[in-house]
């Protein structure tokens, strides 16, 4: 039971520290010699989706993939590309599926409606729902009455 008690908290501790963000670029020779020019590769790598994992930026994933697309941003940014240059690159060659938060136009505009649309049909269902509640049910008919009455007969 004493061990228990230690070993409780110890858990919790460890399961805690493994849920801690972790950074996918765990070799140095990844990263770029410039803070600066590291910084922005990363700012950008963060706005690009891992197309292995799709719910990880390119910068969070471990994938092999996500590698060498940080590679890639890398060198262009060392090349000079501005960031916009660097995403409009990405987006050519991945389409607007790369980045985590897509644009809005005509393509995308029921992905960035949808949950309004939800929301709207929920109400919707709802609302009529209530109203069917409220109305009040039509008396009986003199016909449907006798024929109660001859059913609930003993």
């Amino acid at each position: 039971m004493a061990r228990a008690r230690l070993i409780a908290p110890a858990l919790v501790a460890w399961v805690l520290l493994a849920a801690w963000p972790a950074h996918a670029i765990n070799d140095p020779a990844e990263m770029l010699p410039n803070p600066a020019q590291e910084t922005r590769a990363e700012q950008i790598g963060r706005q690009l989706r891992c197309l292995v994992c799709q719910n990880e930026s390119i910068e969070d994933s471990g994938a092999d993939l996500a590698r060498d697309l940080r590679g890639i941003v890398r060198q262009r940014v060392v090349a000079g590309d501005t960031d916009a240059q660097v995403t409009a690159w990405m987006v050519a060659r991945y389409g607007d599926f790369v980045r985590l938060r897509p644009p809005f136009n005509a393509v995308t505009a029921l992905l960035w409606l949808s949950p309004l649309l939800a929301v709207g049909i929920g109400l919707g269902l709802a609302i009529l729902g209530r109203r069917a509640r409220l109305a009040p049910p039509a008396p009986l008919t003199d016909a449907e009455r006798a024929r109660l009455a001859e059913l609930t007969r003993p």
